[in-house]
C-alpha cells in the first residue's frame, strides 16, 4: 500500500471509526518525520508535509536564512533562499526540498504504523467512553475463563474482570455461562480500559427490578432503599403516590413472577419487599418483615427505635444471627432495639422507659 492509497484509507477510517481526519494526517507527519531522521541519519530541522488530496510527501528542511553560511546543515545563504522564493529576507526560516527518492516505500510501513496506533487508541477511547457512562448499570455478560480467582466476562465490545469479593457465593462460574453483573468501575490504563463488575453491591438487586418491573421502570413506584447480604438475603423498600398502586404487589408480580425471576437470577437469594413509609414507625416496623411489630417507640434525634413484637415472633424479627433486625438497620438507618412483649412488660415493671 502507497501513501496515495492511504490517504484514502485515512478517509474511510475518518468515517468509520470516528476519528478526527486531521489528527490522523498530523500524526503520520510526525511518523514520517521520525522514519525520516532514522533512516537517513540526519540531524536537520526537518517537517514533512502530506498532501491531503493526492497523498504526495515533502520533506522539507527548515534553514535560517543568512549573507554567510557559517553551518550548512541549519542555514542557507540569502542568494540561494531568493531561488525558492523571492519573499524570503536575512533572518527568515526558508524551508528546503530533502525528500529522498527511496522514501516512499519508507513513508508507507511508517504512515500505516501510526494509523493502526490511532485506530486501536480510538477504539479504546470509544470502550472507554461508552462503559464509564453504564456506571452502576446492568450488563449481561459471558463467563470467559478465571485466572488467579479473577473471573473474565465477555459484556460484548471488551472483557469486563469479576474479582474474588464481588463474587456471589452462590454462583458456579462455568465457562460460556450467561449472567448479569452490575457495572462497578471504569478505568482507563494503559493496556485500555479496564471494566471491573459485582454480583454482590445492593446496586444489582435495584437494577434487576427496575428491569423487571415496568412500574420502577416508567417511574410509578420508586425504590427508597436497598439492603442486601449478598447471596443470602435482601430487603428492598418501595413507595408509590399513586393510590391505586400497590408497589409491593408490583414488585411481586403475578403469582411471584417478578420477584422470583430476580430471585433465580441471584441463585436463590431471598429477597423481601416491604412499603416505605415517610413515618419512621411505621418504615421500621414494614423493614422486619415478615415479623409482626407491636408497637414501636422511636426517638427521631437519636435515630433509635426499640420495637416490640408478640412473644412468637421475636426469632423471627432477629433472624438467623441476627440478620432479619440487622438487613432492617441498614435499610432504615435507625439502630434497632427489639423485645418481645413479655420482656417489654418485665422492663416496664423494673421501671425502665
Amino acid at each position: 500500500m502507497d501513501v496515495v492509497e492511504f490517504v484514502e484509507a485515512i478517509d474511510q477510517l475518518s468515517a468509520e471509526k470516528g476519528i478526527a481526519k486531521e489528527l490522523l494526517f498530523e500524526a503520520v507527519e510526525a511518523a514520517l518525520v521520525s522514519a525520516y531522521k532514522k533512516n537517513f541519519s540526519s540531524l536537520q530541522n526537518v517537517r514533512v508535509d502530506l498532501n491531503r488530496q493526492t497523498g504526495k510527501i515533502k520533506v522539507l528542511s527548515q534553514k535560517e536564512v543568512v549573507e554567510s553560511v557559517d553551518n550548512p546543515m541549519e542555514q542557507i545563504s540569502l542568494r540561494d533562499a531568493l531561488k525558492i522564493s523571492p519573499i524570503y529576507s536575512c533572518g527568515d526560516l526558508a524551508e528546503v526540498e530533502v525528500t529522498p527518492k527511496n522514501f516512499g516505500r519508507i513513508a508507507a510501513q511508517a504512515a500505516k504504523q501510526v494509523v493502526i496506533q490511532k485506530i486501536r487508541e480510538a477504539e479504546r477511547d470509544k470502550i472507554y467512553e461508552e462503559f464509564s457512562n453504564r456506571e452502576s448499570e446492568v450488563v449481561t455478560g459471558i463467563v470467559q475463563n478465571i485466572e488467579q480467582d479473577n473471573v473474565f466476562i465477555d459484556i460484548g465490545k471488551t472483557e469486563a474482570i469479576l474479582p474474588p469479593s464481588e463474587q456471589l457465593n452462590g454462583d458456579v462460574y462455568e465457562s460460556q455461562a450467561r449472567m448479569k453483573f452490575f457495572v462497578l468501575e471504569v478505568k482507563n490504563s494503559t493496556k485500555g480500559p479496564q471494566v471491573f463488575v459485582s454480583r454482590t453491591h445492593p446496586g444489582l438487586i435495584k437494577r434487576l427490578f427496575e428491569a423487571e418491573v415496568p412500574e420502577i421502570f416508567d417511574g410509578t413506584v420508586e425504590i427508597k432503599a436497598v439492603s442486601r447480604e449478598a447471596g443470602q438475603r435482601s430487603k428492598i423498600a418501595v413507595w408509590s403516590d399513586n393510590p391505586d398502586v400497590d408497589p409491593v404487589g408490583a414488585c411481586v408480580g403475578p403469582k411471584g413472577m417478578r420477584v422470583q425471576a430476580i430471585v433465580f437470577e441471584l441463585r436463590g437469594e431471598k429477597i423481601d419487599i416491604v412499603r416505605w413509609s415517610p413515618e419512621a414507625e411505621i418504615f421500621v416496623a414494614n423493614a422486619l418483615s415478615p415479623a409482626k411489630v407491636t408497637e414501636v417507640f422511636a426517638d427521631a434525634e437519636q435515630r433509635v427505635a426499640r420495637i416490640v413484637v408478640p412473644d412468637n415472633q421475636l426469632s423471627l424479627a432477629i433472624g438467623k444471627e441476627g440478620q432479619n433486625a440487622r438487613l432492617a438497620a441498614k435499610l432504615t438507618g435507625w439502630k434497632i432495639d427489639i423485645k418481645s412483649e413479655a420482656q417489654h412488660e418485665e422492663g416496664e415493671l423494673d421501671g425502665e422507659s
